[in-house]
């Protein structure tokens, strides 16, 4: 069984080979947690794919809603890319600096705004320093290139959207937090975040989709996983995480097996719980 969308996902050893080609632009989209510590724009000025662009996904974003990294205008998206050179013609390869995680968001976004021809890259950095690939300090001074944003609805989703499919049960809720966090017993990364879930909601933690090195897995296991969380594949599906972040890495990986209805919740848990008026639940049903 393979990919159903396989161009979607590049290895490192195709990028190698084809990062010169004339319509490739290579995109570093790390971010990380508070918790971790890590600052991803020092380490892409330290080392970063040659040639690569930084894209801040905490500034690429709504910076005037108090929740974090929420989309921007499609404006101000077009604004953001033409300035990083990237466009109309550009087939864009993303990678970041935890494997395959931030990747995904910024993947969802090029496609959210009507850019199909992006890719992710399998493994990201690690894999490629693991590798022994170049990696270089040099800032890339990109022309700017056209973007033209086409707002793409079927993939987004908002809290009121949300809110409705609790009755209507339409769409299949997802959520890639971890199963403590899921269930309410584990603490949330940000304060005065309640615990607990959208109710009916379904739970396949992010991570589960990757192997050991920090790679997808295989088409039929990817399809098993999704299964087994209990989502039927022939029905609307919209993910959900913390932030809007790891959602998208649900929403690749059903893009990979060809899964047509995907929605990503924007706000996420960090908007869901700090509204005290949502319901939510807790514990293991």
């Amino acid at each position: 069984m393979s990919y159903a969308n396989p161009t979607s996902l590049v290895s490192t050893e195709w990028l190698s080979l084809n990062m010169s080609a004339p319509d490739i632009r290579i995109v570093d989209a790390s971010w990380y947690m508070p918790g971790e510590q890590r600052d991803p724009k020092a380490e892409f000025d330290a080392a970063h794919i040659p040639g690569a662009i930084f894209f801040d996904i905490d500034e690429i974003a709504d910076t005037d809603n108090p929740l974090p990294h929420m989309i921007p205008s499609p404006e101000k998206f077009s604004s953001r890319m033409r300035k990083l050179g990237l466009g109309d013609g550009n087939r864009i390869v993303i990678y970041d600096g935890a494997g395959v995680r931030s990747a995904a968001r910024a993947w969802w976004m090029f496609r959210l705004f009507g850019h199909n021809e992006v890719s992710i890259l399998d493994g990201g950095l690690p894999k490629w320093q693991a590798e022994g690939r170049p990696v270089t300090d040099m800032p890339s001074h990109p022309s700017e290139r056209h973007f033209t944003s086409r707002f793409n609805n079927m993939m987004y989703r908002e809290k009121a959207q949300v809110r409705r499919n609790i009755e209507t049960a339409r769409e299949q809720v997802l959520d890639a937090r971890s199963k403590g966090r899921f269930e309410g017993v584990e603490a949330e990364p940000r304060d005065g975040l309640r615990g607990g879930r959208i109710p009916g909601s379904l739970n396949l933690p992010f991570n589960t989709l990757l192997k050991e090195d920090g790679t997808l897995l295989d088409a039929e296991t990817l399809t098993t996983r999704f299964r087994e969380a209990g989502i039927d594949l022939s029905k609307p599906v919209t993910t959900t995480c913390g932030s809007g972040i790891t959602a998208c890495v649900l929403a690749f990986g059903l893009h990979l097996i060809g899964h047509k209805q995907v929605a990503v919740y924007d706000g996420s848990w960090t908007e869901w719980g700090l509204d005290d008026s949502m319901p939510i639940s807790t514990g293991t049903k």
